[in-house]
């Protein structure tokens, strides 16, 4: 028959060991909220003047092309 034998763990190792373990998981959901939050947020004039617009790879996406003579406000 085994032999159960308790061993010791600190609350720091415990504590990193559990931010180790959601590190991964939280940064998928926290990356893909971040994608959603930008992309409902696309149509804001002040999202896209000050976020997408100075983002490389997006910035002449959505850019503004329209002429002046032709925005009613």
């Amino acid at each position: 028959m085994s032999r159960l034998v308790f061993q010791h763990q600190s609350q720091i190792s415990s504590t990193v060991n559990l931010a180790k373990r959601w590190t991964t998981s939280l940064g998928f959901w926290g990356a893909g909220a971040g994608a959603a939050a930008l992309l409902f947020l696309s149509v804001t004039p002040l999202v896209r003047r000050e976020v997408l617009e100075k983002t490389p790879l997006l910035g002449l996406y959505y850019q503004d092309k329209t002429p002046a003579s032709d925005k009613p406000f």
